[in-house]
């Protein structure tokens, strides 16, 4: 068995993640990491990741199959990433039962009605960038990339958008892999407290959303597979917070990157390539999600390299690292490129635990887009490349800000 060498430290602001990303590529396709004081198995190679992906072996349930899990959990800031009682940690028959009362608000129906919602959100947003000097610079993350998918995931669930500058801090908290055990913890229980009223309001005056479905599903009588109270909670902040916070950072990224490639704008513009290629290029070379905590190894795993990760023991899935392997994209895998012709990624996950907000993530990030460089064509970014801040996580792959002027011609 080759010999293992100590375990890479991430680093929890995520200063540098391209380096460490060649720096697991160069550990093989499976090998230890720190992920902030817990030992666990990073897999960036993607054939192996795939592999994991959809094993009966590996288990999202800590509960079941991480057995440092009660001793771990409470003195560990990412916690509430394990700790959940959602399809997120779920296996199994749990998981199908889970993820089945959630699809239906996420059909091909449910996310084309939200289309023209999403044009008129978007132009909405547009028109108050328009009425701004020309030469003031403004922040695309702060006033497009965040409301855009706040606003809809908002509407889906029947949030009301009073709440959501309070949701809005709290969600970033889950992200923000820089906070103490005290910081997380008091994070945790403002969500909690937040999605509990939620809930009674619901309760109390249902409508047309998924919470309230989800909420009368739990309370029917008889209902075998209903939700507990811990699950609807935990399902809501599932939902709720994934269904805006990674599209947030793809829509970072994609303008970012355009802005600093204008050859890859041009592609665009001159029917190279279309709106569609760059959202799925910017999946695979800046996935929303770096590293995502956990899974379990139900039994001893032999890898290919001689290894062997062992029953119980975490597995991080590097699903930027494994968008990057050169033996899946060639030499060009650090080159966004618009026209490549196979743009394959791990930027939704793999297997049962898919996405399945992917669509509409798609949609959004589409819309944005075409309609934000169709109305300021002149727009420019307003910092050198360098000054770009990465959030402080090493899960979240996104900008603290995104600085651009917007130019004088305003479509």
């Amino acid at each position: 068995m080759p010999e293992q060498p100590p375990p890479l430290v991430l680093d929890p602001a995520g200063a540098d993640h391209h380096a460490e990303h060649r720096e697991l590529h160069a550990r093989g396709p499976a090998t230890q990491v720190d992920i902030l004081g817990v030992t666990a198995w990073s897999v960036s190679d993607p054939a192996l990741l795939k592999s994991l992906l959809t094993s009966p072996d590996v288990s999202k349930d800590p509960r079941a199959h991480w057995p440092a899990f009660a001793e771990t959990a409470p003195a560990w800031p990412l916690a509430l990433w394990v700790a959940v009682t959602n399809m997120f940690t779920a296996y199994g028959g749990d998981h199908r039962r889970l993820r089945r009362m959630v699809a239906p608000a996420f059909s091909a129906r449910r996310i084309a009605a939200l289309q023209p919602v999403i044009e008129s959100i978007v132009a909405d947003l547009l028109d108050d960038l328009a009425a701004r000097p020309a030469d003031e610079p403004v922040d695309l993350r702060e006033h497009v990339a965040y409301p855009l998918p706040i606003t809809v995931i908002s509407r889906l669930m029947g949030v009301p958008e009073v709440h959501t500058p309070e949701f809005r801090a709290a969600v970033d908290g889950v992200f923000d892999t820089t906070l103490t055990v005290e910081q997380a913890t008091q994070n945790t229980r403002t969500l909690y407290k937040w999605l509990d009223a939620l809930i009674e309001a619901k309760r109390v005056t249902p409508a047309d959303d998924l919470t309230s479905a989800l909420i009368m599903a739990r309370d029917e009588e008889g209902a075998g597979d209903a939700l507990t109270h811990e699950e609807l909670r935990d399902t809501l902040l599932l939902v709720i917070s994934a269904g805006y916070e990674t599209t947030v950072n793809v829509i970072d990224q994609a303008i970012t990157t355009l802005l600093t490639h204008p050859a890859q704008l041009a592609h665009v513009r001159e029917g190279r390539a279309s709106w569609a290629d760059v959202v799925e290029e910017t999946l695979r070379h800046e996935p929303a999600v770096k590293h995502l905590p956990l899974r379990y190894a139900v039994r001893d795993i032999p890898l290919p390299d001689g290894q062997v990760i062992p029953q119980g023991d975490p597995i991080l899935a590097s699903y930027a690292a494994a968008n990057r392997h050169p033996t899946w994209h060639g030499e060009s895998t650090d080159t966004f490129d618009a026209t490549r012709p196979m743009k394959d990624h791990l930027a939704f996950g793999h297997g049962i635990h898919f996405c399945l907000g992917a669509p509409l993530a798609r949609l959004e990030v589409g819309t944005v887009l075409r309609r934000l460089f169709d109305r300021f064509p002149g727009v420019e970014i307003a910092v050198p490349v360098g000054e770009l801040r990465p959030v402080a996580s090493l899960i979240s792959n996104g900008h603290r800000e995104v600085p651009v002027r917007l130019g004088g011609d305003r479509g």
